[in-house]
């Protein structure tokens, strides 16, 4: 007889010993501090707070047949999502949510012991999923402005690298890479990721270069224009003779029947969409503007649909704990790069205006 602890010894090494990767939902931290849920302002996943199209809704609701299997080949899928992006669809692979795509380009190029160049501080998922696959995560520092650092990643660049990671715009920063630099990147040869799931509040993207560096490849989702996160739905695009890898590893039935619908009711309303994300990028303004007066905080440009904070004067964690005690939810970060710091995503107006409010009374109790 075989003993549940005998087991372990089992599972691969990489594996051993670690503990659920599981965040609380905002709802079981509001339940928990006794506030009502709907009460909450939810600030701390960079969610799109209008939500998707109503299109969407109707669409899924009219729909009947969800007791079929999904197409498994991706074709309506591809076809939408490359008139969106301006391509051909054998160059476009759907997953279920930007991470799914992620981990499917990770288990292609990755055998334990490779090396993986990750631009740090950055979305803390590339190293999780690269570490999944076994692979040694090589970081390469960014600047004090967070930009990359083009020539330390040459420098980091082995027999054995295998991909490299870069987040435009970056997560949890908000800076953008200048082009120059992530197509001297891309001009070393090996496989780059350019994880552009901000692209549209950026308006910056490499997708024209990978015809001319076979080994870019590009990253999006639509959780935060479309405001699907909940639907789960991501794509890449890359040259067609690796888009045909990737469809030969992932998961059948990656994509499922409700994201089609989603997909296809959001790009035909995506004049709403782009509306939406136009306020957001013009509360983002106004956001830095307000918190650039708040004298114990040092906000960061961003060109996404949230804002890093250097705490100068206080705890960058008890602020937040005390912002999470009012009902409002932010990210605290405490990384060696991100240390006393933390993200605020951007809300709707009387959101970000709570958020204001409170920070200001936090700063006059500082002062005292």
């Amino acid at each position: 007889m075989v003993f549940p602890d005998e087991l372990e010894r089992w599972i691969r090494p990489v594996l051993q010993g670690r503990t659920a990767h599981v965040m609380k939902s905002p709802d079981q931290i509001m339940e928990e501090l006794g506030i009502a849920p709907e009460q909450a302002i939810k600030l701390n996943r960079n969610e799109n707070p209008f939500g998707c199209s109503p299109k969407v809704n109707q669409a899924l609701a009219d729909y009947v047949t969800y007791n079929l299997y999904p197409d498994d080949a991706q074709t309506e899928f591809r076809e939408l999502i490359s008139q969106y992006v301006g391509t051909t669809p054998d160059r476009v692979v759907g997953a279920a949510g930007g991470s799914h795509v992620l981990d499917i380009i990770v288990r292609l190029f990755v055998d334990p012991g490779d090396e993986v160049i990750n631009c740090v501080p950055t979305f803390g998922l590339y190293e999780f999923i690269s570490d999944l696959y076994g692979a040694k995560i090589v970081e390469v520092p960014r600047d004090g402005n967070f930009d990359i650092d083009v020539n330390a990643i040459k420098a980091a660049i082995t027999e054995k690298t295998k991909l490299i990671f870069l987040c435009n715009p970056n997560n949890p920063t908000g800076n953008i890479t200048q082009q120059e630099d992530l197509l001297a990147v891309a001009e070393t040869g090996v496989p780059v990721v350019v994880d552009e799931a901000y692209y549209e509040f950026s308006r910056e993207t490499v997708v024209p270069f990978i015809a001319q560096y076979p080994n870019m490849m590009v990253a999006r989702t639509l959780s935060k224009w479309a405001g699907m996160a909940g639907i789960r739905l991501g794509y890449g695009i890359f040259t067609t003779s690796i888009a045909n890898y990737l469809m030969g590893i992932k998961l059948p039935f990656g994509i499922s029947t409700p994201a089609v619908i989603a997909l296809r009711a959001s790009l035909q309303d995506k004049d709403y969409l782009m509306k939406n994300v136009k306020q957001l990028i013009a509360e983002g303004e106004r956001l830095y503007q307000e918190l650039t007066q708040i004298d114990f905080l040092r906000p960061y440009p961003s060109r996404t649909n949230f804002m890093f904070c250097v705490v100068l004067r206080g705890n960058a964690n008890e602020i937040v704990e005390e912002l999470k005690r009012r009902g409002i939810l932010i990210t605290f970060y405490d990384t060696p790069r991100l240390r006393n710091g933390f993200r605020i995503s951007v809300g709707r107006r009387e959101q970000n205006d709570k958020v204001i409010d409170v920070l200001r009374d936090i700063g006059a109790s500082l002062s005292k």
